[in-house]
């Protein structure tokens, strides 16, 4: 899933003035062309009513046409939505544009055939102003919405495009323990990696052919340990796990030199409440590998980057 073709949403009086301007031009260009004065006054207003019609609709069509339909998306994008916005208002945000649109529609429709019944040029373009006033109302009753749809697809812009219905392994582990390292061994993907903790503030993303089969890997960031002090990009990783991920490889850093070990251990296990199969991937390959391995006892630990893969390869 992609948020960032969302269309940005302007201000209720930017498609209002953007119409009128528009539906002027049209008019003036209508008069040019004509003779009669009858004939030119009415094909003129007329044209304005088409010409405001047109745009409003086209760019409230443009807006519910990029966003998606909530209630069917991925679950995971579902509760990043209802994480970080209103999820109810912002479907009431994109019921409210799609009475708009239909609302525009009918006074369109309904003061197109007023003008072209009327024989009278003050009457004519009375109606002219009728219509005008009758869809500036409505746009202005939607100015809150449009203001939080605006506000909705910034947000959205930040959503991490996770395919969900590719088998996925998201890496999990401590800060600074060599998650991205590890994804861009297994993927070829070379995402920014820095020697310093919490270098990853986003969702880094690979992809690897293993056995014919497309997997996706998500490098997520942070401790996942505490949801309620978590950044947002730290709840994105925690439901990617949780919606997303068909496997998790912890790394732990078998070192000593960055956390402690039973440190690691607690955040596994906070890792494996969420009810994926886990599989350990020991980061330094050193003397107390075989030690860490007697610890983690009844658990799949391994220590290169091939044997990794061999056993996401068993789940494929």
């Amino acid at each position: 899933m992609n948020f960032q073709n969302l269309v940005k949403v302007e201000t209720a009086d930017w498609y209002l003035d953007l119409a009128f301007r528009n539906a002027g031009k049209k008019a003036s260009e209508m008069k040019s062309q004509m003779r009669a004065r009858y004939d030119s006054i009415k094909k003129a207003e007329l044209s304005k009513i088409t010409e405001i019609n047109r745009i409003i609709r086209k760019h409230l069509s443009l807006i519910l046409t990029a966003f998606p339909s909530l209630d069917t998306l991925p679950e995971f994008y579902q509760e990043l939505i209802r994480l970080e916005l209103d999820y109810a208002e912002l479907k009431k945000c994109l019921g409210a544009l799609k009475w708009a649109e239909d609302k525009v529609s009918f006074f369109s429709n309904e003061y197109t055939n007023k003008v072209k019944r009327c024989q009278d040029f003050r009457r004519m373009t009375g109606y002219s102003r009728e219509y005008y006033g009758r869809v500036s109302s409505v746009m202005k009753q939607i100015k809150k919405q449009l203001e939080y749809l605006e506000h909705a697809r910034k947000v959205m812009k930040g959503f991490p495009s996770i395919k969900t219905k590719v088998f996925t392994v998201a890496i999990a582990g401590f800060p600074n323990v060599g998650k991205t390292t590890l994804l861009s061994r297994m993927t070829g993907s070379m995402p920014e990696i820095a020697n310093y903790a919490f270098t990853t503030k986003n969702l880094n993303m690979g992809y690897a052919d293993i056995d014919n089969h497309k997997v996706q890997f998500i490098d997520t960031p942070g401790t996942l340990n505490r949801f309620e002090k978590m950044n947002p990009v730290e709840r994105q990783a925690y439901l990617a796990i949780k919606y997303c991920a068909d496997i998790v490889v912890f790394v732990l850093d078998n070192s000593d030199q960055s956390y402690d070990i039973n440190d690691q251990k607690k955040l596994l296990a906070s890792v494996e409440n969420v009810g994926k199969e886990v599989i350990i991937y020991l980061s330094k390959t050193d003397l107390k590998s075989s030690e860490i391995k007697l610890k983690m006892a009844k658990k799949k630990v391994f220590s290169t980057p091939e044997a990794v893969r061999a056993e996401i390869a068993k789940s494929l």
